[in-house]
């Protein structure tokens, strides 16, 4: 039997079948994707084959079909080893704030040049739009300009009163959308206002920390009325790069990627060479030094700052 994995609680998935019937499976032996040693070998988003166990509901995977991309990151406490955060999707939408908690420049970056790495159109969702001050209003502006500037779709919502929640809706139609972002920017509302029948159960941020506080504690996939799918995540405290070499980083850097073929030498890291046209282009103020900062975090293994 074939099917697509939907939800994962790390030890049981939860897979559909052709004709929309849900099993719960576990997995039978290891799978593996380019050597990488992954806490979780299957991923929503994954299509399987799996088979029924004798006199009972559920199931067991026993093959991985080829994913054709996936977001991906660094687990903070095993180094070695990486978790897949969805597979197979068609664009994968990063929940931002600038307050209560803060999603740094540094974490978006990191969010976006994995999605680079991997081919998949990325967007940001600025939550909170009821929350903003004028001067918040005013920064906002410039994180947008940053990124809009780049090619990144970039929209401004609240959860909380429904602001532009038709237009985002629009976007996700007939498309596998991964929602992802820190504890407490607001996914599990979102899910709620662009599919009110989910009932998803949210709660406030912390006082204490200004952290988010994890409400889903898995992944799972949900069904748009019209065609397509979102894919609710846990929040993400930190997003550890993983996977992608240092000369290859500036590729996923569409603002470098543009202009590293004028450098004078090919192998240019774009830090000191002479004759760099990345870094012509950071003195002109053609490039964002926020992005720039990143880069070079990324690239000296600093890549897991929140």
């Amino acid at each position: 039997m074939q099917g697509l994995v939907t939800k994962s609680t790390g030890s049981w998935y939860q897979v559909r079948d052709a004709n929309g019937q849900r099993y719960d499976c576990r997995i039978k032996g290891k799978f593996r994707i380019k050597g990488l040693t992954t806490t979780n070998p299957v991923a929503v988003g994954d299509r399987v084959e799996f088979e029924l166990e004798p006199e009972q509901e559920s199931g067991v995977i026993t093959k991985l079909y080829d994913r054709k991309n996936y977001i991906i990151r660094k687990s903070i406490n095993l180094s070695k080893q990486a978790q897949i955060i969805a597979a197979n999707l068609d664009q994968a939408y990063l929940v931002v704030t600038l307050a209560s908690p803060r999603t740094s420049l540094g974490f978006i970056d990191r969010f976006l040049v994995t999605a680079e790495a991997y081919d998949i159109p990325a967007c940001l969702v600025y939550n909170k739009l009821d929350m903003f001050s004028d001067e918040g209003l005013e920064i906002l502006a410039e994180y947008k300009s940053i990124y809009e500037n780049l090619g990144y779709p970039c929209y401004e919502v609240s959860a909380l009163e429904g602001t532009n929640i038709p237009q985002l809706r629009d976007t996700l139609q007939d498309k596998i959308t991964l929602f992802s972002g820190h504890s407490g920017v607001g996914k599990s509302s979102l899910m709620n206002a662009i599919l009110p029948e989910l009932q998803l159960r949210t709660t406030e941020v912390s006082e204490w920390s200004d952290k988010g506080m994890h409400t889903t504690t898995f992944a799972e996939m949900y069904d748009l009325p019209g065609g397509g799918s979102i894919i609710d995540t846990p929040g993400i405290r930190e997003l550890g790069i993983i996977d992608i070499a240092q000369q290859e980083l500036s590729h996923f850097f569409p603002e470098m990627r543009n202009r590293m073929h004028d450098c004078r030498f090919n192998n240019c890291r774009h830090i000191n060479e002479p004759g760099c046209a990345v870094l012509e282009a950071l003195e002109d103020g053609e490039i964002e030094p926020s992005r720039y900062e990143s880069y070079l975090s990324i690239y000296n293994g600093n890549d897991t700052r929140s």
